[in-house]
């Protein structure tokens, strides 16, 4: 390893001690040291183990209803063959995108008693979280299993179906067990993720249907109880340790899966007609509806269609505890997006070109650089207010605790978006132009260099969208005056007033055109700068 690169493995493993093992390990200590008001006094709580149940059975029949829902959809639109695959593709993988506070807005929009759904009196029930537990995951069950299945040889399934065997038959038999793998990795990661939401059951849950995640905002905001947050948060690492030790088993066994063959599309067939049909009424009564909800809410006023909603995200609605508008928590989020992208930037693509050309030797660091993403956002934002807004590292007094927060949940979404890239290129074009005369700069410029810019504009994307939309961390973070966008719609929610709950849905609407617009702009360029590599190649 050169000088620069030994380098950068000490800046980052600096970083992520400082910034993450840091914050995270004295939280974990916080609860321990506590005694019978820490973890020990957690567990002996008859509402600890209520909250802990209620937490597991909506993750389990949010990840029931997202595989229920998704894996007919991963076969009609990676399976079949037909005009405009590639749209739904993409409509499929919006909801995935948006921030949580926006999706909770949606369904607080699709549910209430004007709203569409409204017949179904969810309200700010358990299965209002659930079903939106299932509208942000099911791209997730799509996109897993989807990869899986469009590679699997279909000549397997018609030799059974030429011995004799039923369709459903064959599928039990020769597709579901090829399957299992994926659908068993893409379960255990949307489990992982509807057991850590937390955005979407604060803004549509009420008192009582709370989870383990809004249980340590209750303790630490409400109660001011820390040493019980810090159990709790110990709690949910368990949780998420054990959820993403079998997400990463059955994804293992899943890549394994995806080498079987190219993918192979099918041509449409009567028999598919009930997976197109469960596939269709998905996407029209699940994924159109929340979005069509709140923005036909949003441009609604006193029962008219109108612009008064946006019209007055300059002003302080009537009620409202500050005086700050959703336009200047706009400016907030940006200003805090755009710092903390920077710093994701910064210490990711250096990691990035390094991890790209080391060996195993540095499996740790990698290791050490995913495991934010193991870790709800939550837990980090907790470790934060315990351990870095005062002396000697009071990153508040200097404007740095919520950008750098977002940074080390944005890092591992970098790295992930250029480490791909930059192993694919052979080691010995590298080694041919430093054969050539070139420097070891001029072997990054012009070798790596088009891969990196290639992948930059991935990964900023990434970066910019998941810091513009974070909630989790933000909300123990935030300054009251100084809110970011999601932090003020989910005041804004909270408070009575017609003009509180018009300017949440504009204000949804914008975070989440913005969120979408930055992720399409990263997209094309990513895919653009592609086309024009493989023609200079």
């Amino acid at each position: 390893m050169t000088v620069v690169g030994a380098l950068v493995v000490a800046l980052t493993t600096v970083f992520l001690l400082l910034f993450f093992v840091f914050p995270v390990g004295a939280m974990i200590v916080r609860g321990l040291e506590d005694g019978a008001s820490g973890l020990l006094g957690v567990l002996t709580k008859a509402r600890t183990w209520r909250i802990l149940a209620q937490t597991l059975y909506m993750a389990f029949a949010g990840t029931v209803g997202s595989a229920l829902l998704g894996i007919p959809s991963a076969y009609v639109l990676y399976r079949l063959d037909f005009p405009g695959r590639s749209l739904l593709r993409a409509l499929v993988s919006i909801p995935f995108v948006l921030p949580s506070v926006v999706v909770g807005v949606a369904f607080r929009a699709l549910l209430a008693k004007d709203g569409p759904y409204a017949f179904l009196d969810l309200d700010q029930s358990v299965w209002a979280v659930i079903l939106a537990m299932v509208f942000f995951n099911y791209s997730l069950i799509v996109r897993t299993v989807g990869n899986v299945w469009a590679s699997l040889d279909p000549r397997q399934t018609e030799a059974a179906r030429t011995l004799g065997a039923s369709p459903a038959r064959a599928f039990m038999t020769v597709t579901l067990p090829a399957l299992a793998p994926s659908i068993a990795a893409g379960t255990s990661l949307v489990f992982l993720f509807c057991s850590t939401a937390y955005g979407i059951v604060q803004i549509l849950g009420r008192p009582g249907y709370g989870t383990v995640e809004t249980e340590i905002w209750v303790q630490t905001v409400t109660y001011l109880d820390l040493p019980a947050a810090a159990g709790l948060s110990i709690l949910q690492l368990v949780i998420v340790a054990l959820a993403l030790g079998v997400q990463r088993y059955f994804t293992h066994r899943a890549e394994r899966a995806l080498n079987l063959r190219a993918p192979h599309a099918l041509p449409v067939s009567q028999s598919d007609l009930p997976a197109i049909a469960v596939t269709l009424g998905t996407l029209v009564f699940v994924v159109f509806m929340p979005l069509y909800a709140l923005v036909s809410r949003a441009f609604t006023h006193a029962g008219q269609w109108s612009l008064h909603n946006f019209e007055v995200l300059g002003t302080s609605a009537a009620g409202h505890a500050a005086t700050v508008t959703p336009l200047v928590a706009l400016g907030n989020s940006v200003r805090i997006a755009l710092l903390a992208s920077a710093i994701a930037l910064l210490i990711g693509v250096p990691l990035s070109i390094v991890l790209a050309r080391s060996s195993s030797r540095l499996r740790w660091l990698d290791s050490l650089v995913m495991a934010p993403l193991g870790v709800s956002a939550v837990t980090v934002g907790f470790g934060f207010f315990l351990t870095l807004q005062a002396p000697p590292l009071n990153l508040r007094a200097v404007g740095l605790l919520v950008p750098i927060a977002q940074a080390v949940i944005a890092v591992p979404l970098v790295v992930r978006a250029l480490v791909p890239s930059l192993r694919a290129i052979n080691p010995r074009q590298r080694e041919a132009a430093a054969t050539l005369g070139a420097s070891p700069w001029r072997v990054l410029a012009t070798i790596d260099g088009p891969f990196i810019v290639r992948g930059v504009a991935l990964a900023c994307g990434f970066a910019f969208a998941i810091s513009l939309g974070e909630f989790g961390a933000t909300s123990f973070l935030a300054s009251p005056t100084e809110p970011t966008l999601p932090v003020l719609i989910s005041r804004l929610l909270s408070r009575p007033g017609a003009d509180n709950y018009g300017m949440a849905m504009a204000a949804s609407v914008i975070l989440a055109l913005v969120t979408g617009g930055v992720m399409a702009l990263a997209e094309f360029i990513h895919s653009k700068s592609g086309v024009t590599q493989k023609v200079k190649g």
